[in-house]
């Protein structure tokens, strides 16, 4: 087996927020790489170059003639403490992510996290006083992260974090310090990044909000995901039609009640969590829960 081989079957091996992971570090290092050599050759830098193409910027027409850039920023790193920090993020708060909620739901809330972020970027720069006259660029997943974080959150805030053993925290606890961390430092100079900040992290909590109450407000982000799955996929359209013989009752299958039945004991666990904390789980409920948090 070749290194690209081998590198093919690890990934697609990887939980969906360590794919991500190796995205924006696949990334970072291209430009790096690029950088580096096109520093030695002119003197020059190349982060400029692929800042003007590929970052968010403030100005409105920027933002027109270059609407790709509302994708392109939250996957865009230029300092390696920047992307860590990020990458320890995604990595933690993802599988925490994970353990509620699937990978076509963790997709949704990175990517029009990332997006709503931006947006909200766009129009404080454009409309409040104190940053119409400003120039600048946003860039970074930290946005997308936050809203991962926040999801999570809004779905079960007393679940326990666990970092390295040895700090352990509430998530609202984590999601309220990160809010007045935002707050206060939108003065201090990093105004754009921390306002995406906010946007981010409101559209994560929001969204499970929503999902709460019957509502899925990325369903149709996810049938445009499921149509260009579809259209790039090599498989042939070409498909056998048969005849099952399961039976049903009242109008549903066997594979429906056992869906319904584990939806039910995820939500039997989410509730004690609410009530006594993630702890307060037994192993095998643990277990049960990261796995359907998986399928």
């Amino acid at each position: 087996m070749s290194l690209i081989q081998d590198l093919k079957y690890k990934y697609k091996l990887w939980a969906i927020n360590e794919k991500y992971m190796f995205i924006n570090v696949l990334v970072f290092g291209i430009i790096a790489l690029i950088g580096a050599i096109y520093f030695l050759a002119t003197k020059g830098s190349f982060n400029n170059f692929v800042a003007d193409w590929f970052a968010l910027h403030s100005d409105f027409k920027e933002m027109v003639f270059k609407p790709w850039t509302f994708f392109s920023y939250f996957f865009l790193h230029f300092g390696f403490m920047h992307l860590f920090g990020n990458m320890i993020g995604l990595y933690f708060f993802g599988r925490v992510f994970l353990t509620f909620f699937n990978v076509k739901q963790f997709v949704s809330y990175y990517i029009l996290g990332g997006l709503f972020a931006g947006l909200i970027f766009a129009i404080s720069y454009n409309v409040f006083p104190a940053l119409v006259d400003q120039n600048t660029y946003l860039v970074g997943a930290s946005a997308s992260v936050f809203s991962v974080l926040f999801g999570a959150t809004a779905k079960a805030p007393n679940y326990t974090f666990n970092l390295f053993g040895m700090l352990r925290i509430p998530l609202w606890v984590i999601a309220g310090l990160y809010t007045l961390l935002f707050l206060s430092s939108i003065p201090l100079g990093n105004t754009g990044g921390e306002l995406a900040h906010l946007g981010g992290a409101f559209f994560g909590y929001f969204m499970t909000y929503q999902l709460e109450k019957g509502r899925d407000i990325s369903k149709s982000f996810q049938n445009l995901l499921d149509w260009f799955s579809q259209l790039f996929s090599s498989k042939t359209s070409l498909k056998t039609v048969h005849k099952s013989g399961k039976s049903k009752v009242a109008g549903h299958n066997k594979a429906e009640f056992n869906e319904f039945n584990k939806q039910k004991k995820v939500d039997l666990i989410l509730d004690k969590i609410s009530k006594s904390g993630y702890e307060s789980l037994t192993e095998e409920e643990k277990a049960f829960l990261f796995k359907a948090g998986k399928d």
